[in-house]
């Protein structure tokens, strides 16, 4: 049995920041090493995530009360593992070792690790053993998250096992020296119960207080870029998602008629959405915004592209092109201060699959707002949400009046349409997708759904099928449908929508979207899938 309850939150201070006294996050590389970050934040209490080769006085400069130690895609025996200083476990504050943070624990104190004969990635049950202060008030089973191929056979002196799944030790500690280890991963929302497992450790274990708030995050926002910004001006890459929108109306408070939007149509946009979302930006949010249809120039420069990544480096480019020509344009219309600066509603997911942040992760696919950038641009970037997640990025939305049509919009990819034609990308072909796009989403906001999944769209594949229509023989497109469920894109689970929804959906796109014979359901989570399919 585990204890019954553990030491609750110390006082809240509200409307504050502090960047001391709270839990450093060690980046070995992992995928989820912001969301653990993010986790810890969301109690209250500031985290900072650096590097697992950041020096002792780096480390110590943050005057952490615990450390986490992240995540990997390494072995520990990969000859270029990821270290970090084994002085580390000398700072007398407690450590909590996830997943490879795990491995390189235990290693680096003398136990073993070694190829796993049976891989976990995915969902398991942890089965709990004894009494630890990690796991107080956690039922005895629990359903966890795993992505590991190496596990611990042999534990350090001074350790024992808290937990174990029905193929590995799913658990560690020595509680003399306050260190703890779990194979899973307690921070993604598909673990039972991981938000009282690290609550546990930062309240219980490391006894930290509650020193971050929205309303400070916003505040230390402006500031800091007021002094970026100062004696320049900066265009801003609006969408109209929540992402860019929050992004453009935070650094306006900073830098005020010193910013200009602009909005482009790439030709990749969902039907109406240009015009419908310029009346929307300027008659709800009040922002200044120039737009630009520069359709023609995306669809030339994408024309008889098929790779994926040559489709997002393109789209990458051409923005900086478009956005290089709108600079140009504003300085010679007016006079007075330089535009020096690019604003961008990037977050985290984004970042994490595109390119290595702060440790040496796995590059995933580039984001036209991150890998897909060419290396040459005349802007410098202000990313306010560089560090946060989309849940995150509507908090401070609603803290910042955003409407809530806008907050509760759905994610919509950066390279538009492109990701979601697979194959050769053509004027007809986009019709095509955007038909089928206008019915899922129609029918997702009958049922009521729309709010409660994560993403909810169509792609097109570079498929065709035999199909009988009015007695005659058909050779036609067929269309997937994508509707996922996530709180932060990190992870997601398909969407398991009533049949009569599904038959819905088919029925009106087999009838209304001229070509399309076929329509399938995509019931693959992520991971091992990503939720766009480019």
């Amino acid at each position: 049995m585990t204890p019954e309850s553990a030491a609750a939150p110390k006082k809240k201070i509200e409307g504050t920041v502090s960047t001391k006294r709270g839990i450093v996050v060690l980046d070995f590389g992992g995928q989820y090493t912001q969301l653990i970050a993010r986790r810890i934040r969301e109690q209250q209490v500031f985290s900072a995530v650096l590097p697992c080769t950041a020096s002792l006085e780096e480390i110590r400069a943050q005057e952490p009360v615990g450390i986490v130690l992240s995540g990997g895609p390494s072995s520990v025996y990969d000859t270029e593992a990821p270290k970090c200083d084994p002085k580390v476990l000398g700072l007398s504050v407690p450590v909590l070792g996830i997943c490879y943070g795990m491995h390189w624990l235990t290693f680096t104190l003398g136990g073993k690790v070694e190829r796993a004969e049976r891989r976990e990635y995915g969902p398991a049950h942890l089965d709990i053993e004894g009494e630890s202060v990690l796991f107080s008030g956690v039922p005895e089973r629990l359903k966890i998250w795993n992505s590991h191929g190496d596990h611990v056979s042999e534990l350090p002196a001074g350790f024992h096992v808290t937990g174990r799944t029905d193929n590995a030790i799913g658990a560690v500690e020595d509680p003399a020296r306050k260190f703890f280890a779990v194979e899973f991963h307690p921070e993604v929302n598909h673990t039972d119960h991981g938000t009282d497992i690290l609550n546990n450790f930062i309240f219980a274990i490391c006894g930290a207080e509650q020193n971050w708030s929205r309303a400070g995050f916003i505040a230390e926002m402006v500031e800091k870029i007021h002094k970026q910004s100062d004696g320049a001006r900066a265009i801003c890459a609006l969408s109209g998602g929540v992402d860019s929108c929050v992004a453009a109306v935070l650094v306006h408070r900073a830098m005020g008629d010193r910013l200009t939007n602009v909005f482009v149509d790439t030709g990749l946009l969902r039907r109406n959405e240009f015009h419908d979302t310029l009346e929307l930006l300027r008659a709800r949010l009040g922002l200044n915004v120039i737009g630009v249809d520069a359709s023609e120039r995306f669809l030339g420069k994408l024309a008889g592209v098929t790779d994926p990544e040559k489709k997002r480096k393109i789209i990458g480019n051409e923005f900086i092109s478009v956005f290089t020509e709108e600079a140009r344009k504003l300085a010679s219309s007016t006079s007075g201060l330089p535009i020096k600066f690019l604003v961008q509603g990037t977050l985290y997911p984004d970042v994490i699959e595109s390119v290595s942040v702060k440790g040496p992760s796995a590059v995933i696919k580039s984001h036209h707002n991150v890998g897909g950038l060419p290396a040459d641009m005349p802007f410098s970037l202000i990313e306010p949400l560089r560090d946060l997640f989309k849940d995150e990025v509507r908090q401070i939305g609603r803290e910042l009046g955003l409407p809530e049509e806008i907050l509760v919009k759905q994610p919509f990819p950066g390279p538009g349409l492109a990701v979601r034609l697979i194959g050769t990308i053509t004027k007809e072909r986009l019709e095509t997708l955007r038909g089928a796009d206008v019915v899922v989403v129609d029918e997702i906001r009958r049922a009521g759904l729309y709010e409660k999944t994560w993403q909810a769209f169509a792609v097109l594949l570079p498929v065709q099928s035999v199909g009988v229509m009015g007695d005659g023989r058909t050779y036609g497109d067929t269309v997937a449908v994508r509707v996922v469920e996530s709180l932060d894109a990190m992870t997601a689970d398909w969407s398991r929508l009533p049949h009569d929804v599904l038959a819905r959906i088919s029925t009106r796109i087999v009838n209304e979207v001229s070509g399309v014979n076929r329509v399938v359901y995509d019931i693959s989570s992520k991971p091992p899938s990503t939720i766009e399919w480019e």
